[in-house]
C-alpha cells in the first residue's frame, strides 16, 4: 500500500495456534478524517468514522469480546461487509495514542484443526494475544506513528449503578459484582477483583487498582498489564476444549492468588486488576479512539459488564467527534 507503513503481529490467540493481524499506519492527510478501519481478510467490517453504526454490530463474549456484522444487506448499505472479529480489546486502546491518525487493521483468517484433526478455515478472526498485553502493539506502531498525541475526550453525563448477577447451580440468582458510573473531569476507573471459591468462584483472587487518565503517559503502565488465568481455570478450560491456542507466552498463569499487590511475577502493581482496566478501555474504545469523562467503579466485571457500560455511553459518541481535529 502506498503512503503507509505496514506492520504484522503474529502469535497464538485464544483459540488458534497461529493468528495474525496487520496494521497499516497511513500518512497524514488533512483531506481525510482520522479513523481506524477494522477488516477481516481485507473486507471492511467496521470503521470508527462510522461509529454511529456501532449499535448495529452484534456483540458476544466468552473470554474475549466478539463483534460481528451479520446482516449482509445492512452492512453493504453503509459500505461494510459481514464478518466477525474477536479479541480487539488489547489492540483498540493503542489507537487512543494517535487520535488524529488513520490506521487500517486487517485480521487474517487462517486454518485450525478441530478435535478430529480436520482442517477448516477459522469462522471468527481473532487478534493475536502477543504477550497478553497491549505493549507489543504500542511499541510496534510507535515507530511509524511517532510521539503520542493529546488524548481525545467526550462528555458523557451518565449516572447509573447496577448489580452484576448470575444463576447459581441451584437455580437461584447470585450477585457477584457491582457497577457505578458518574460524570467526572476525566476518565477514571476503580476496578476491584474479589473472587472466592467459598462464594462459588473458580479461584480465590483479590486485586484492586485505580487510574485517572489525563494524558498518554497515564496509559503506559496499563498497556503493560498482561491477561491472566488461574491454574485451576486453565486446566478446566483445556479439559473442555477451550483456549486451544494459549501457551505460556500469551499471558500470566496465576498459581497462587493471595491478593498480593506486588509479586515478583508482576510487571506492574496489581497487574490482574490493571489488566481488567485495559480490557475495559479496549471494550469502550473499540467504538472510536476517545475516552468518556466519567468515573467507573466496577467489582468483578468482564466483557459483558463492559458492554453494559458502553451501551450507556453510546448516545454521547458521535460520528462527528473528530471533525475538529
Amino acid at each position: 500500500m502506498t503512503n503507509a507503513q505496514h506492520f504484522e503481529f503474529e502469535s497464538p490467540s485464544l483459540s488458534y495456534k497461529n493468528a495474525k493481524v496487520t496494521v497499516d499506519v497511513l500518512e497524514r492527510d488533512p483531506t481525510h478524517k482520522p479513523r481506524v478501519v477494522w477488516s477481516v481478510d481485507g473486507r471492511e467490517v467496521y470503521r470508527t468514522d462510522l461509529c454511529k453504526i456501532f449499535s448495529d454490530l452484534k456483540f458476544g463474549a466468552a473470554r474475549t469480546a466478539i463483534y460481528s456484522y451479520e446482516d449482509e444487506g445492512r452492512a453493504h448499505a453503509v459500505g461494510l461487509n459481514a464478518g466477525a472479529i474477536a479479541g480487539p480489546e488489547h489492540l483498540a486502546p493503542v489507537f487512543l495514542m494517535w487520535p488524529g491518525r488513520r490506521f487500517n487493521v486487517n485480521l487474517v483468517r487462517g486454518t485450525a484443526a478441530d478435535a478430529s484433526g480436520d482442517v477448516a478455515v477459522q469462522n471468527v478472526a481473532e487478534v493475536p494475544l502477543m504477550d497478553g498485553s497491549a505493549a507489543p502493539f504500542f511499541y510496534g506502531l510507535r515507530r511509524a506513528a511517532g510521539e503520542p498525541e493529546a488524548l481525545v475526550f467526550y462528555d458523557a453525563p451518565v449516572k447509573a449503578e447496577w448489580d452484576l448477577t448470575a444463576k447459581a447451580s441451584d437455580g437461584s440468582e447470585r450477585t457477584f459484582g457491582h457497577v457505578r458510573i458518574c460524570p467526572a473531569e476525566t476518565f477514571e476507573v476503580e476496578y476491584v477483583l474479589d473472587r472466592s471459591k467459598s462464594r462459588g468462584d473458580a479461584c480465590d483472587l483479590q486485586s484492586a487498582a485505580a487510574v485517572s487518565i489525563y494524558s498518554p503517559e497515564n496509559l503506559f503502565q496499563i498497556f503493560m498489564a498482561r491477561t491472566f488465568i488461574s491454574a485451576e481455570e486453565f486446566e478446566l478450560a483445556k479439559a473442555n476444549g477451550l483456549l486451544g491456542g494459549v501457551d505460556e507466552s500469551c499471558g500470566m498463569l496465576l498459581n497462587r492468588c493471595d491478593g498480593a499487590k506486588c509479586s515478583k511475577d508482576f510487571r506492574v502493581a496489581n497487574e490482574p486488576a490493571m489488566h481488567k482496566i485495559l480490557d475495559l478501555i479496549g471494550d469502550i474504545t473499540f467504538i472510536c479512539p476517545a475516552l468518556p469523562r466519567v468515573r467507573i467503579e466496577i467489582t468483578n466485571g468482564g466483557h459483558v459488564s463492559h458492554r453494559q457500560i458502553m451501551e450507556r455511553l453510546i448516545p454521547y459518541v458521535s460520528a462527528g467527534l473528530f471533525e475538529k481535529i
